[in-house]
């Protein structure tokens, strides 16, 4: 109370000793939300907010949404695990979805300078801690759900229920909308519950209008979808609003997902299809989503923030699809966290590389060493040459020399980080300035 607060809010009884206004609550974490919200003008009632939940693909879809409001004239704000922007002033992330009262705030900036839409990103241990709570959502999407942070959630079961509380109500009010991919699994489930208890569905799909093995027709979906490492994306969009050819200097058919979703939020908010191509013409994405390193070698180098093992699959299929050579993979996984992902990891990499360079991500307080001893016993299964580097910055250097002609290498795992977590310690390391580090080094040998 020395400090200026009104109150306390607790789930403790009130001292004998205190004097002050003291609300005790079930709950402190719902509480804040809600006090939070309440305190704020409720912001996110202001505003034509979009909230994105999946394990890959929220951070571009973020970004490609608060596009695709620019284009359509309008002042946007965003929430990423990269950056937190209020039209154009932007800073850099603390957490991918921050606590409830530092998001009320954000979005309050937002209404008071003037943004009409924002865009965030919502994990899934945000969603279960609240901090998402009393957000009035007037679009939600769903990108996907493989395996990560069962560390945190325990089961794909419980990982699922936490991500379905951002559609189904539980956190305060239902969303105007529900933007649902259907070619996952999980997201074929959600879409048929949320559908028998009467919410709006908007589906996509890559698989076509008559989605393959389901009764559901996807509401949006690509067709003719070409991809090239230096052109980028280019595909037809199918959508209630009509057929558009579009164009992207994102690379991969993962990130037509992206676009996808991004487009039904789009068309949930009124845009129409010129403000839709756009954006997508000029939105080169998240930092460190299949970012290619500019060189002037004759061979790729790609820095992606894939650290789980279906990102990891993804980043290596659209490079297959991209390269008739060599295919050199650097990777690692993070300590302090999910340890089933590590052995798919390494069997995903074996699979899809011609060399994999197992290496150091963020090690936290866990031995490097006995990481990539877990990595190795998936890559074994493959017959993969590989080499165990620990040193990322070996790593990189060794990858880039190795490079032929036509060769892509891989830099998996941390994107856009530009920092390495050893110990408690965090230290400058980015695998973008390494990787053009390596690169110049070609010519001093």
């Amino acid at each position: 109370m020395r400090r200026g607060a009104a109150g306390v809010i607790s789930e403790l009884e009130r001292p004998p000793d205190f004097d002050g206004v003291w609300l005790k609550v079930g709950n402190a974490r719902e509480a804040l939300a809600r006090s939070a919200a309440v305190i704020n003008g409720d912001p996110s009632h202001s505003l034509a907010l979009g909230g994105i939940t999946g394990t890959t693909g929220k951070t571009t879809t973020t970004y490609l949404c608060r596009a695709l409001a620019r284009a359509a004239g309008q002042k946007a704000a965003m929430l990423t695990t990269v950056e937190y922007c209020v039209g154009d002033d932007c800073e850099p992330a603390v957490r991918t979805t921050p606590e409830a009262s530092d998001t009320n705030r954000f979005l309050r900036r937002a209404v008071d300078e003037g943004c009409t839409m924002a865009a965030m990103e919502a994990s899934s241990q945000a969603i279960d801690l609240h901090r998402c709570d009393w957000l009035r959502f007037k679009v939600a999407v769903f990108t996907n759900l493989t395996r990560d942070h069962l560390d945190y959630h325990g089961t794909m079961e419980n990982y699922f229920a936490a991500k379905k509380k951002l559609f189904d109500g539980r956190l305060g009010e239902s969303p105007g909308s529900n933007v649902i991919n259907i070619d996952d699994e999980w997201g074929l489930k959600l879409t048929e519950e949320l559908r028998s208890a009467g919410q709006r569905i908007v589906t996509f799909s890559q698989k076509g209008p008559a989605h393959a093995g389901s009764q559901i027709d996807a509401d949006l979906s690509a067709g003719d979808i070409r991809v090239s490492l230096l052109e980028g994306t280019s595909f037809l969009l199918n959508s209630p609003a009509g057929e558009r050819r579009i164009t992207s200097p994102l690379v991969g058919k993962p990130h037509v997902y992206n676009m996808l979703a991004a487009s039904a939020v789009a068309l949930e908010l009124g845009y129409d299809l010129d403000a839709v191509a756009a954006g997508f013409e000029k939105c080169i994405g998240a930092p460190g989503r299949f970012e290619r390193v500019p060189h002037d070698g004759d061979f790729a180098v790609v820095v992606d923030y894939a650290h789980t093992d279906d990102a990891l699959l993804n980043t290596l299929k659209t490079a297959r699809e991209l390269t008739a050579g060599r295919i050199i993979t650097v990777f690692g996984a993070g300590g302090d966290r999910d340890r089933s992902k590590r052995a798919p990891m390494g069997r995903i990499a074996g699979e899809y590389s011609d060399l994999a360079i197992i290496t150091s991500d963020n090690p936290r307080t866990e031995d490097p060493i006995s990481i990539i001893d877990e990595i190795e016993a998936g890559i074994k299964q493959t017959g993969c040459e590989y080499l165990s580097i620990p040193d990322r910055r070996d790593a990189i250097f060794e990858a880039v020399k190795r490079a032929g002609s036509g060769n892509v290498v891989i830099i998996a795992g941390k994107g856009h980080e530009n920092y390495q977590i050893i110990g408690h310690d965090k230290f400058d390391f980015d695998d973008r300035m390494v990787a053009l580090e390596a690169v110049a080094s070609l010519g001093n040998d």
